[in-house]
């Protein structure tokens, strides 16, 4: 089973949390909106740690680092989508120009069975979103993430210990 890692970039603006989401680059999303956004985040490799799997992912499909967060990042856990690639994620509170982000690509014989190579942008944008649009953008198995982050806040929020 596939393992991925990833980082949910957050923050707040007169109250409202917002959330940093990649658009799927190539030529299967490029017309498409509703599911067609997901986190940054990858495949660890062999022996890697999850975290550091998630930052890295993080730089090579923004092209930027992660910006340093004020505190430890929240341990949102796994979820499975729908292909049973299995996600655990973290969330940090950050800012980033998304005018900066420039992602690694990836090659695609395109159109099928043209013989044709093509290099697409893993990430071809990135936008803002407040949690209520970014649940109807996101991969489908990703909505429980955004879910956990907001219970995460809204605990902090109260003066409840977190998770």
């Amino acid at each position: 089973m596939k393992q991925s890692a990833g980082l949910v970039l957050y923050r707040v603006a007169d109250g409202v949390v917002e959330v940093l989401l990649g658009h799927m680059g190539g030529p299967l999303w490029a017309r498409k909106e509703a599911g067609a956004w997901t986190i940054p985040k990858g495949e660890l490799d062999p022996g890697e740690e999850a975290h550091a799997a998630a930052l890295r992912e993080f730089a090579e499909e923004l092209g930027v680092p992660a910006p340093s967060g004020a505190g430890p990042d929240l341990e949102l856990g796994t979820v499975r989508q729908r292909a049973g690639k299995l996600v655990t994620a973290w969330a940090r509170e950050g800012d980033l120009d998304v005018g900066a982000v420039v992602s690694n690509t990836f090659a695609l014989e395109w159109p099928p069975r043209s013989g044709r190579m093509q290099e697409f942008p893993e990430i071809d944008r990135a936008g803002w979103f407040p949690l209520a649009r970014a649940r109807g953008v996101v991969v489908s198995g990703q909505v429980e993430l955004l879910d956990r982050l907001e219970a995460e806040l809204g605990r902090r929020a109260d003066g409840q210990p977190s998770r």
